[in-house]
């Protein structure tokens, strides 16, 4: 699968894979910042892409950031019709350390799925399961 990825400043990058086998594409900062302790920050990569048609793309964590400085991702979908600057909203769980993003670091990455049109119909009866309506922590 080809995606065309469109380079909106000098300090861009096109995103890269970490081995052969990456599922994640990785995703890098195209500037310099900090995302305080429990706070939030929406970083750009000054890159937009062209998604094809049943697919998007999932914004996810990058293992060593979460592990070794606390930091997660929220909001990660980009839809197959964006052609905007793509941003990465960092969250830093960290209690005492503020994190600081440089240009050119690796800040998440990008897993393209494929998702499926659907039609969601009102129906007042559904197929039972043995589950049923059990919800959480119904096994145990």
């Amino acid at each position: 699968m080809e995606i065309k990825v469109k380079l909106l400043s000098d300090l861009a990058k096109i995103p890269t894979q970490g081995t052969e086998f990456s599922a994640g594409y990785d995703l890098y900062s195209a500037e310099q910042t900090t995302v305080p302790s429990l706070g939030r920050k929406l970083i750009k990569t000054n890159i937009s892409m062209a998604i094809p048609d049943n697919h998007y793309g999932r914004i996810a964590p990058r293992s060593g950031l979460a592990y070794k400085h606390g930091i997660d991702i929220m909001a990660g979908v980009i839809d197959a019709d964006y052609r905007g600057d793509v941003g990465v909203i960092l969250l830093n769980t960290d209690t005492n350390n503020d994190f600081d993003v440089e240009v050119g670091d690796k800040i998440a990455q990008i897993i393209i799925e494929k998702c499926h049109r659907v039609e969601f119909t009102n129906s007042d009866i559904l197929e039972t399961t043995k589950r049923g309506e059990g919800g959480y922590g119904h096994t145990g």
